[in-house]
């Protein structure tokens, strides 16, 4: 399939899952639209690397995912909007307790505010294209939870809510909305997690990998960023036309216990 001609927005774009989707969406030929809150020169540098490789315009736009205007501000300036992909997100681990208020305010503004106004500036643009997709990255922990992750877990079960009321809104438009759940994900930031976890708790790497971080995922492997920007990819062809309000899990299993 080619998306040739469709303008993707990935927002929290400039590396890890965000990055992979980016790329994956540029591979099969939509141009795409990069972001973050930094606005250094290799975050253009990134976009003009995916352009030369793939052979669609690619940009950076950088915008603070806590601030709602500058949410909606992104999507007016990338111009269109026919693919918009959520991903931004950020983490904190604290017993409820504990938890900071000011953690537990930015991790429901970026992980799930956000979406919210990407998605009320972008739905309108799409609908005058005739043809639209909305792609929520959420979290295993959308469907399920874990101790100490209070924020996070309440924003990622907010954004399965909110991908299958904007389904339903959208439902006899040309347009679908989906979120994908991810399990543990091989990304730049875990890959770094490794060392210190090894020896933390005197480990190989394959034992760290398969006994501490991917205790809860069956599979005892890390998806990887290729794998959801392919999920991402799928979502955006014909033969997900009828698929719209739902989730896929990418997680080795991790739901399915």
């Amino acid at each position: 399939m080619t998306l040739q001609g469709k303008t993707a927005v990935i927002t929290g774009s400039n590396s890890g899952i965000g990055l992979g989707i980016a790329r994956e969406l540029a591979r099969a030929g939509a141009d795409v639209v990069l972001n973050s809150f930094t606005d250094r020169a290799q975050d253009h540098e990134l976009a003009a690397q995916i352009a030369t490789e793939f052979g669609v315009s690619a940009r950076y736009l950088a915008a603070d995912m806590s601030k709602a205007q500058e949410c909606r501000d992104l999507i007016k300036a990338a111009g269109a909007c026919d693919i918009l992909v959520n991903n931004a997100g950020i983490q904190h681990v604290s017993p409820v307790e504990d938890f900071p208020t000011e953690s537990w305010d930015a991790i429901i503004a970026i992980n799930l505010s956000s979406a919210f106004h990407t998605t009320a500036v972008a739905v309108p643009m799409m609908r005058a294209a005739g043809w639209g997709r909305v792609v929520n990255i959420a979290s295993a922990h959308g469907l399920t939870a874990s101790p100490f992750k209070s924020a996070y877990v309440a924003a990622k079960h907010g954004v399965v809510g909110l991908t299958k009321t904007v389904a339903l809104e959208t439902a006899e438009d040309p347009i679908t909305c989906n979120a994908i759940c991810p399990g543990y994900v091989l990304t730049p930031l875990v890959e770094a997690q490794i060392p210190d976890t090894m020896k933390k708790y005197d480990m190989s790497r394959e034992d760290v990998i398969k006994k501490v971080m991917l205790e809860r995922q069956p599979s005892r492997e890390f998806a990887t960023v290729e794998q959801l920007g392919g999920s991402t990819v799928f979502f955006c062809s014909d033969a997900a036309e009828q698929i719209t309000g739902t989730t896929l899990s990418v997680d080795g299993g991790w739901t399915a216990l």
